[in-house]
């Protein structure tokens, strides 16, 4: 049973299933309320402020007697005006005389609170003095009310009147989960994972705003030659399993609580496995992120199992891993490892299935690493279509594999229902337009985030015949399409992998990724090589047209023209097929 309450590295986890308060004498007499406060004020101390001296000069007393005098005028303001408790209890006589000091206390309390990263959580098939089974969404309200009425009531009876202008700030839970304790055949080696509970559903209070520490990605993800679970140590009330269904793959991303964010975040990236679909199943992949080892140094690594037929990553705990990058692409490398090994050719890129006005019929995939405009080409594209188009279905915006059907034709699957996009290379409006459904990482800073839901689990796992194949060139300032005649000089570009670096990873200037695929591929380059000369000597001779999209994202000043050209050239070889 986890605690009723936690606060930790500015992420506070409330457990309805363990208390739930719905008075706000509860709410005020909870230790989690207690935390928050005692936490808030020992801020407020650290940096000797104003409120602070205030308090510390208004009660003599110790910290300790601070906090309970401070809840003990909280509850009296619920049921009494400021100047009727001075009258009868000259105990809080000078904590109240200063209305304007005070109200500075109980709005900076109340700001804190709303900062914080806020997280509900009830635990079916558990007992406790909260909630067993509840309508999970009223629950949130009615949390989210009780916290805006109680700081209202307060403020209300302090001034001595209502206030004229109401805000209606979600002031609940940012996210809420509802868990539960799912056993599945744990072979030897992963036994530290055997009571962490399952995601069984989410619910995100939009807009939902985080802020790493990190954002940016570094380095490629390395193989090691024995399981780095054997004799670990977890401490299960601290962690979470998100079971995903990435692609047609199970996998269960275990993450640490104080990464909470990217562990919600998940929702909208990748389907979220129904209970029958893993209750007593093995994952083909397996992912634990943010471990606190021995070691002092980062370890973003992986082991292939063969004996449990198990792909497993692991990253250990460090502040450097605060980048929702790591769990993605570290999913994706597991992912990608499987395909290699099934014979299929995993895509670093975006794969959209388009049907014009006039009812032709395009499947066309981009291909190139981070931020070589694959998917600023496919949005560009988008705003451009709609005299033209009258379908659109993005397949994969990341990353997708190819497999070759019983006809001998190549087709594209995809394995994510959502899109991790840069904001700063977006159309201004878009991220607005899409508030209610995006999760925002780092808004204010260079290469801010956004996560957002763009396909169906049902499209992505169709598969689609290939028609178009590019590679994503963002750094010559050239004739915008252009397709090979040769297989070779096709796969020597595609191969390579150019791209100029646009700040996503901590690489610089112009780089080159084999295949432009550093989570699989560059793992496993000479089983990807073989799998390159069939697929591309297919794509020939299928009549698939290959080449590449000069999008020019990483040439300055053409970040928005570059993309937009490119798709006008896109569209117009579309409508000519």
């Amino acid at each position: 049973m986890q605690k009723e309450f936690s606060l930790s590295n500015g992420k506070a986890m409330i457990n309805f299933t363990a208390k739930y308060c719905n008075t706000a004498e509860k709410l005020l007499g909870s230790k989690g309320f207690k935390i928050v406060l005692e936490a808030y004020i020992s801020k407020i101390k650290s940096k000797e402020s104003n409120v602070y001296k205030y308090i510390e000069n208004s009660m003599s007393c110790d910290d300790t007697n601070i906090l309970e005098n401070i809840i003990n005028v909280l509850k009296l303001l619920m049921v009494l005006k400021a100047e009727e408790i001075r009258k009868f209890n000259e105990k809080y006589n000078k904590f109240l005389e200063d209305k304007d000091k005070f109200i500075s206390f109980i709005e900076g309390l109340y700001g804190f609170w709303r900062k914080l990263e806020r997280y509900t959580i009830v635990q079916n098939n558990k007992i406790g003095e909260g909630f067993q089974s509840v309508n999970f969404i009223d629950a949130n309200n009615d949390f989210s009310n009780l916290i805006l009425d109680t700081y209202r009531k307060v403020e209300e009876n302090v001034i001595g009147e209502k206030p004229k202008v109401y805000r209606q700030l979600p002031a609940g839970g940012n996210a809420g989960l509802i868990l539960n304790d799912i056993k599945w055949p744990y072979p030897s080696g992963y036994e530290c994972l055997n009571k962490i509970p399952f995601i069984e559903s989410i619910l995100v209070d939009p807009p939902f705003i985080i802020y790493p520490k990190k954002n940016k990605r570094d380095g490629i993800f390395t193989e090691c030659n024995e399981n780095p679970l054997i004799n670990c140590s977890i401490n299960e009330n601290h962690w979470f399993c998100y079971p995903a269904k990435v692609g047609t793959l199970l996998a269960y991303i275990y993450f640490h609580r104080d990464f909470m964010a990217h562990g919600v975040t998940l929702c909208n990236l990748f389907e979220l496995a129904k209970e029958k679909e893993y209750r007593g199943k093995k994952p083909d992949i397996v992912y634990a992120f943010g471990v606190r080892d021995n070691n002092e140094d980062i370890r973003t690594i992986f082991y292939d199992d063969k004996e449990n037929d198990i792909m497993l990553g692991y990253v250990n705990y460090k502040e450097v891993i605060d980048y929702f990058g790591y769990m993605k692409k570290m999913t994706l490398t597991l992912y990608n490892l499987i395909m290699i090994k099934r014979g299929y050719l995993p895509i670093h890129g975006a794969m959209v299935n388009i049907i014009t006005k006039d009812d032709k019929e395009a499947n066309v995939i981009i291909m190139g690493d981070s931020g070589a405009g694959k998917s600023e080409s496919l949005e560009a594209f988008r705003q451009l279509s709609y005299n033209y188009i009258s379908d659109m279905t993005i397949i994969f915006d990341d990353m997708g594999f190819l497999k070759i059907n019983d006809e001998g034709k190549p087709l594209g699957f995809g394995t994510e229902i959502g899109a991790f996009v840069r904001l700063d290379d977006l159309d201004v409006g878009y991220a607005f337009r899409e508030i209610d459904r995006s999760i925002f990482m780092n808004p204010d800073k260079i290469n801010a985030r956004l996560v957002i839901p763009v396909a169906s689990y049902k499209e992505i796992t169709k598969g689609y015949p290939v028609d178009i194949f590019l590679y994503a060139n963002n750094y010559e300032d050239s004739e915008e399409l252009e397709f090979f005649t040769d297989v070779d000089k096709a796969i020597d570009v595609f191969r390579k992998g150019i791209r100029m670096a646009k700040g996503t990873t901590t690489e610089s200037g112009l780089v080159s990724t084999y295949f432009a695929n550093p989570f699989g591929p560059v793992q496993k380059i000479e089983e990807t090589d073989k799998l390159i000369y069939k697929y591309f000597y297919n794509f020939f001779d299928k009549g698939v047209k290959v080449g590449q999209l000069r999008t020019m994202l990483g040439i300055p000043g053409k970040e928005k023209e570059g993309p937009k050209k490119a798709a006008i050239k896109l569209l117009e070889q579309i409508r000519n097929l």
